[in-house]
């Protein structure tokens, strides 16, 4: 995948982010949860996906 694609797949603003977490000389750590994000996407239909983001919106979350 792209540094693009990578960051979509991650949740983050774009490739120059994602790289922030693959290169230089002291890249960021990833979070349990951002790897959890980027696993579920893989792995999750996406109408599984759905039921996830209604029970978010159930719980109180606001989802633009």
């Amino acid at each position: 995948m792209t540094g693009n694609q990578m960051a979509d797949l991650a949740g983050l603003a774009g490739g120059e982010q994602w790289r922030k977490y693959t290169g230089g000389k002291t890249p960021r750590s990833m979070s349990a949860q951002m790897l959890f994000y980027i696993a579920a996407q893989l792995v999750l239909e996406p109408k599984q996906i759905d039921s996830i983001v209604a029970k978010m919106r159930e719980l109180g979350a606001e989802i633009i």
